[in-house]
This record gives structure tokens, C-alpha cells and sequence, in this order.
């Protein structure tokens, strides 16, 4: 299944604008915004979580020691 094309948005926004009404639309637009801002939020917490974890921090002390 591919993405969503043009004729389905515009399908879309027509079912929506029927069920909602024109008045509820940019309450929904802002809505479906915030949400989307922040499930981007927690993913790039969630991404740089695993890359803080999977690298190891060197510090300046650990790399001039000789072994």
C-alpha cells in the first residue's frame, strides 16, 4: 500500500467537511498539528536516547592516558 494520493486527500477533506462542519475545521487542523508536533518530539527524544546509549562518551582524561 502506497502513500496517499491527491484524490484521496481531497476525498478525504470532503468526508471530513461534511461530518465536522466548516466551523470545527480549523480546530481539527490545530488539533491533528499538535499532535503531530509532538509524536515528532518524542521521536527525535526517543532517537537521540538510542544514540546517547549506543556511543560511548570519551572524555578528555580517558583519551591522553597511555595503556
Amino acid at each position: 500500500m502506497g502513500p496517499i494520493g491527491w484524490p484521496e486527500l481531497v476525498i478525504l477533506l470532503v468526508v471530513v467537511l461534511i461530518v465536522f462542519g466548516p466551523g470545527k475545521l480549523p480546530d481539527i487542523g490545530n488539533a491533528i498539528g499538535r499532535g503531530v508536533k509532538e509524536f515528532r518530539k518524542a521521536s527525535n527524544d526517543l532517537e537521540s536516547s538510542i544514540r546517547g546509549e549506543t556511543q560511548k562518551p570519551s572524555t578528555p582524561d580517558e583519551a591522553s592516558e597511555p595503556k
